[in-house]
């Protein structure tokens, strides 16, 4: 779509909409001395209505890295990403440093931990102290471009997605993309859901069965299909139009908390970000960066602008736990990934339509060996692929990529990976200690 303020893609191919489980912690205003107060509520005994503690598809030993700005200090190596630059080198807009980025799917219970919940909240019917006020403030006039107006708008379109397998219990978020039933997620959310129970849960309480419609590991997305009428469409922002200070509001269901609204701005675009559980589930993203909240249950979730419009699928986070020796300790430090939402509208449309998702390619493949302050050297040119074509070697080094400096391979990858197959991306790169620029039409190859 060109146009950001429209909703999705057309009918019946597009549309969105979400609910919100019954809560499990049922609360209200206790009730004075006399009558007795009746007995306490009970808690639905619903497999999903509990929530979660941790993320068992991720393991620690293997964690994802987050690619980032060390001032010229090199992080420790990575594998299977190219070997970062050696000391003292100038500083970039990114290097290799291996840090822990928790996958914010949720799973576990969360047992008593949120009990006060139900208990709290609600008066006593005592009279308040102080006088009472008299003037509306000004926040509740909740003009339509306020986050209350704007959350009120999108809550319809966001769902809870609740998992059951006979080994685990948990939860992701999603949000429904078209009329006709599909929703929008993360792969990591749909595949702890392999061999078990998938369940999407709106926000006006119902819920309805799952079926995977496809999945794209490679990034991180998936594709689910309910079977339900009256869907709210999403609306889709353009995420090649938003920039760095842009606010932006993330819904989801952290530790099994439905249609949690936190705010934040974009702290940083394009940031290469490597996600999985192992080299298998690799999955590279150019990513957008925020410090609206984030949190276990979160995966698959919206981010959106200021409008309410979805710029970017929520992802993963940095943790401070790096060791990844506490699970329960991977919480939000205000480091939060989204893939950019033109890049996920793009894999779910060949979803949907093919079944299965279009990569994009350069038509090369990078020296993970290479060890320099700056740049991906080409390990191999594909003959009669997109690099070819436009004049690059083996051996050649590229250094820029639609203008953003390349720090390494992985960044490369990354960005390459935000594209469209048919895109034409400028490219600087060196040859023999000579600087060369070229014209890439970046080509496509499609996942098995």
């Amino acid at each position: 779509m060109t146009d950001g303020s429209t909703s999705g893609f057309p009918d019946p191919q597009w549309s969105s909409g979400g609910q919100r489980p019954p809560t499990a912690w049922p609360g209200g205003a206790p009730q004075p001395p006399t009558p007795p107060p009746p007995s306490p509520p009970q808690r639905s005994s619903a497999w999903w209505s509990s929530g979660g503690g941790h993320d068992p598809w991720r393991n620690p030993q293997t964690p994802a890295v987050l690619l980032h700005q060390t001032n010229g200090e090199p992080g420790p190596p990575l594998d299977p990403v190219p070997d970062p630059p050696a000391p003292g080198a100038a500083p970039r807009r990114s290097v290799g440093l291996a840090v822990t980025i928790v996958v914010a799917l949720l799973a576990g219970a969360l047992g008593g931990a949120l009990g006060y919940l139900g208990a709290s909240g609600g008066g006593t019917g005592h009279g308040v102290l102080g006088a009472s006020a008299t003037d509306k403030p000004k926040a509740a006039d909740r003009a339509p471009e306020s986050v209350s107006a704007v959350v009120k708008k999108a809550l319809p379109s966001v769902v809870t997605i609740l998992i059951r397998t006979d080994k685990m219990e948990g939860n992701g978020s999603g949000f429904v993309i078209s009329s006709s039933g599909y929703i929008l997620t993360n792969n990591h959310v749909a595949a702890a859901g392999s061999g078990g129970e998938l369940k999407v849960a709106f926000s006006d309480g119902t819920t309805a069965d799952a079926t995977v419609k496809g999945t794209d590991p490679e990034s991180d997305l998936a594709v689910l299909k309910v079977d339900k009428s009256g869907l709210t469409p999403i609306k889709f922002g353009d995420s090649d139009r938003i920039a760095v200070g842009d606010p932006v509001i993330a819904i989801g269901a952290p530790y099994g908390l439905s249609n949690t609204v936190t705010t934040g701005i974009i702290s940083d675009l394009d940031r290469p970000v490597i996600t999985g559980k192992d080299e298998s589930s690799e999955a590279y993203m150019a990513a957008i960066q925020t410090d609206a909240a984030i949190n276990h249950g979160n995966s698959g979730g919206p981010l959106l602008d200021g409008a309410g419009r979805v710029i970017g699928v929520n992802t993963a986070i940095r943790t401070a736990d790096e060791s990844g020796s506490d699970e329960n300790s991977g919480g939000n430090i205000g480091l939060g990934f989204s893939i950019p939402i033109n890049q996920a509208k793009r894999v779910a449309d060949d979803i949907i339509q093919t079944g299965k998702a279009r990569r994009t390619v350069i038509g090369a493949t990078v020296d993970s060996s290479y060890d320099s302050t700056a740049g991906a050297r080409i390990n191999k040119v594909v003959g009669g692929g997109p690099a070819d074509k436009a004049g690059l070697e083996d051996g050649d080094v590229i250094v820029r990529y639609d203008g953003q400096l390349v720090g390494s391979g992985t960044d490369l990858i990354a960005f390459v990976r935000k594209d469209a197959p048919g895109t034409v991306v400028p490219v600087e790169y060196e040859r023999d200690g000579a600087k060369h620029s070229a014209n890439v039409t970046l080509g496509a190859a499609t996942q098995n």
